[in-house]
């Protein structure tokens, strides 16, 4: 199975409300996607986001990547050395770890689908059904609050509560509106997206503790360079601390496991760089005892669902935070993974590969020839 092309377009999508972090706002989801095909008609789908502020992408910048350096290496290349493939993408150009995903989502859906199984499964079927989470934007507490209870009764009994773009002490207020809001039968976890120094973060997460608050975790309390200061905080409270935009390599994930820096890691295939990658880092946590969590960009399903299937494949992975379509106005996908109970649980079909019926065209736009940007 060679792969004889490689099409490249781009992808917008309007959010129905703002999603708001520490670091940016986002509302409309804007993605690179790539269709694979095989000499044998196979085709695989692939879906690189521009995160300007996690990974430094852009939507010029993942195509031209995909469309001068991967390309060309792709073209005429066996899909039965995929290893091979992978390795040459990973030294084709640094960095650039979307445009890499999308390229590696490709090769994993057209693999699963030569092999006739579900790409889950094709990489070891741990698991056939996984329980989402719902983000909480950071917003007033009073919107905050209003939010949680809202997906509370949609049925999520996970919440992921966005702080670190204010004063630490207004975030313990907003994250105890949203516990007031909930009760205490629905998880809270925070992500501080890199908001707080270590001194803030401990003396925010101590308060909360102190408080009775009941925070699952959380997620990148310092900037993604301060691994001391992860270190730090993860010594100083009793709540587990989660690795996020500090690992984006297996190397990354090594550095914080040897130094005890954090008791989670989340995996996103932006980041890693694709299920190859991603891989690489499970196992590495799963030899060091450490659970994993596989999140997301603002995605559409097609990104979701290749992130889902390497989720549902590995027992390191124990946690799934895959809201960012349903935050999206429209599906753009017939196919792919299934959210079942407004998206609480996310379930899988028995269609080999992501299971991709169609894309809907009407939100692509052919971005192959040079210029168009």
């Amino acid at each position: 199975m060679k792969i004889v092309d490689l099409e490249i377009y781009q992808a917008s999508i309007p959010l129905h409300t703002p999603f708001k972090t520490a670091l940016r706002t986002v509302t409309v989801a804007e993605s690179i996607f790539v269709k694979m095909t095989a000499d044998n008609g196979i085709t695989g789908w692939g879906e690189a986001p521009p995160t300007h502020v996690i990974t430094g992408e852009s939507l010029a910048s993942i195509h031209y990547a995909i469309d001068k350096l991967i390309r060309p290496i792709l073209i005429g290349a066996s899909l039965s050395s995929y290893a091979h493939i992978l390795a040459q993408l990973e030294k084709v150009i640094v960095r650039n770890s979307s445009a890499k995903a999308a390229v590696d989502m490709a090769i994993y859906d057209c693999l699963a689908q030569e092999a006739n199984q579900p790409l889950y499964q094709y990489l070891g079927g741990y698991r056939s059904s996984l329980e989402n989470d719902y983000t909480v934007s950071v917003n007033a507490k009073e919107q905050m609050q209003k939010d949680a209870k809202l997906y509370k009764e949609n049925g999520f009994r996970i919440l992921k509560v966005k702080v670190g773009k204010d004063t630490a002490a207004k975030d313990i207020a907003r994250v105890a509106a949203v516990r007031e809001a909930v009760g205490e039968d629905v998880l809270i976890r925070l992500d501080a997206n890199q908001g707080w120094t270590a001194k803030e973060a401990v003396n925010a997460i101590t308060q909360m503790e102190a408080m009775g608050l009941n925070i699952e975790l959380v997620e990148q309390p310092v900037a993604a360079h301060d691994l001391l200061g992860l270190k730090y905080i993860t010594e100083h409270t009793k709540t587990p601390i989660m690795a996020d935009e500090a690992v984006f390599s297996s190397q990354d994930a090594r550095r914080v496991l040897e130094m005890g820096a954090a008791d989670f890691i989340n995996i996103k295939l932006m980041k890693a760089g694709g299920i190859y990658q991603a891989m690489k880092i499970a196992n590495l946590a799963e030899i060091y005892g450490v659970s994993c969590m596989v999140g997301s960009m603002i995605e559409t399903k097609l990104g979701i669902t290749a992130a889902a299937h390497f989720a549902a494949s590995h027992p390191a992975i124990t946690r799934f935070d895959f809201d960012a379509p349903l935050m999206l106005a429209d599906d753009i996908l017939e196919g792919g993974v299934h959210y079942q109970g407004k998206g609480k649980t996310i379930t899988f079909s028995n269609q080999s590969g992501l299971g991709i019926k169609t894309v809907k065209e009407s939100y692509l736009q052919s971005v192959k020839r040079e210029g168009e940007w």
